[in-house]
C-alpha cells in the first residue's frame, strides 16, 4: 500500500465518498460512506449544538429512549399545526437526560424541525412538562402552536431547540400552509400592526382582522384560505 501522504487530497466531499475502517465488534475491515457517518452523527445526537436535543418520532408511545410520540399513539403525517400533546423520552438520542433543560423551557418557545427537511418545522410555546405517572422514563409535553409548515412522520428524526423571534423586531410574516377560514396569528410584535394577506393563488386576500392583544390577532375569511400574512 502506498503511503497516505502520496494520495491526492479531496476537498470536495460527496455523500458517496468512502473510506476504510474497522468494525469495533467483529474487528473486520469495512467501508464507510460520508453519508452514513453523517446520518450516524445526526440520529445518535453525537453533534453538540447548544440548546438542541434530538429525537425520533415513533407511532408507539413509551417505546424506547430517544423517542417522541403522541400519547394515544399513531399520528404518522400529522400536521405540526395540529399538535398539542407529545410524550417524550426523558433522554434524547444521545442518551443524555433532558429533564432539567425541558423543564426550564416551560412558558418558553421551542422549534421542532425535521433533520432531513429544513422546511418542515413547528414553532410552539411550551405550556407544561410533567412526568408520566405510569412510564416514569417519559414525560408529557403540552404545547401551544405558533406557526410552522409540514408535519411529523414515522421514524423521522427531529431536533428540538429553544427558539424565540428577536426582540425589537418590527415586521413579521405568518405562513398559513393549511387552508382555514380563520388564521390565528401570534406575532409578538408588542403592537397593533398593519396586515397584508397574500393568498396561495398570489392574489391579495381580504379578511376581517380582529386584534386580540398586542401580540395576537385573527384574520377571518369568507372561506378556507392558505397563504401568508405580512405584518408591520
Amino acid at each position: 500500500m502506498a503511503r497516505l501522504n502520496s494520495y491526492p487530497k479531496d476537498i470536495d466531499i460527496r455523500d458517496s465518498d468512502a473510506w476504510i475502517g474497522t468494525d469495533s465488534h467483529t474487528r473486520q475491515t469495512r467501508q464507510y460512506t460520508a453519508e452514513a457517518v453523517s446520518n450516524y452523527l445526526n440520529t445518535q445526537g453525537k453533534i453538540s449544538i447548544t440548546g438542541q436535543i434530538s429525537y425520533q418520532f415513533v407511532i408507539t408511545p413509551n417505546e424506547k429512549i430517544g423517542t417522541i410520540a403522541f400519547p394515544s399513539g399513531g399520528g404518522d403525517g400529522t400536521l405540526f399545526s395540529s399538535i398539542t400533546d407529545l410524550t417524550i423520552s426523558a433522554s434524547d438520542l444521545s442518551g443524555q437526560s433532558v429533564v432539567s433543560y425541558v423543564d426550564y423551557l416551560v412558558n418558553e418557545e421551542i422549534m421542532i424541525k425535521d433533520q432531513a427537511a429544513v422546511s418542515d418545522f413547528g414553532h410552539y410555546k411550551v405550556t407544561s412538562y410533567i412526568q408520566d405517572p405510569i412510564n416514569t422514563g417519559f414525560y408529557n409535553l403540552k404545547v401551544s402552536y405558533i406557526g410552522g409548515n409540514g408535519g411529523v412522520y414515522r421514524d423521522h428524526y427531529y431536533d428540538m431547540v429553544n427558539f424565540t423571534f428577536m426582540e425589537g423586531a418590527t415586521t413579521f410574516t405568518w405562513p398559513q400552509g393549511t387552508a382555514a377560514p380563520v388564521w390565528t396569528v401570534i406575532h409578538n410584535l408588542k403592537k397593533f400592526p398593519s396586515v397584508t394577506m397574500v393568498l396561495s393563488t398570489g392574489q391579495v386576500g381580504h379578511g376581517d382582522i380582529t386584534y386580540i392583544n398586542e401580540n395576537k390577532l385573527t384574520i377571518t375569511f369568507a372561506g378556507a384560505e392558505s397563504g401568508k400574512a405580512y405584518l408591520n
